[in-house]
């Protein structure tokens, strides 16, 4: 465990935030491509027979919470595996228990759950990491901390 880690600034935050949105972006055009493949051929009426697209409610109620859920699976498995997605790896960050250890589940759910928070107040979640303790909402609620670990160092 890294004590003298300090916490991570914004601009690093999105930085690493940008390079996970491609990584992201990447998963939600190969989910989107099959799940219009496979919904093609289901079987289940179309909008049009030139249309191969499926219909605005299927979209809205099955492919938008699948992609959700990809998302969230996507940054949990990486915080529970090192505590480091690519992106936070290539910026030196590191998202944490308060306490310093690694993240349990629960707060990857959390975490999650509270980023989207951030993002609804438009960026207003992630401003609050301008004062002091320098942690946004999403890690002040799901009790964790996100950090610069120093050169050279390993994730916990």
């Amino acid at each position: 465990m890294i004590e003298d880690a300090k916490p991570a600034g914004l601009l690093k935050r999105f930085m690493a935030l940008v390079y996970d949105g491609f990584l992201v972006a990447a998963l939600w055009f190969m989910t989107t491509g099959l799940f219009v493949i496979v919904y093609n051929h289901t079987g289940l009426p179309e909008e049009g027979a030139a249309v191969t697209a499926p219909p605005q409610q299927v979209l809205q109620g099955v492919l938008f919470p699948l992609l959700i859920l990809e998302t969230w699976a996507f940054y949990a498995w990486f915080w529970l595996h090192g505590g480091q997605t690519l992106g936070m790896r290539a910026w030196r960050l590191q998202v944490r228990d308060y306490r310093g250890g690694p993240m349990r589940f629960w707060q990857t759910v959390a975490r999650f759950a509270a980023a989207g928070l951030s993002w609804l107040t438009l960026g207003a979640g992630y401003l609050v990491v301008l004062v002091h303790p320098h942690q946004t909402l999403h890690d002040r609620l799901s009790l964790t901390a996100t950090v610069v670990l120093p050169k050279g160092a390993k994730a916990v």
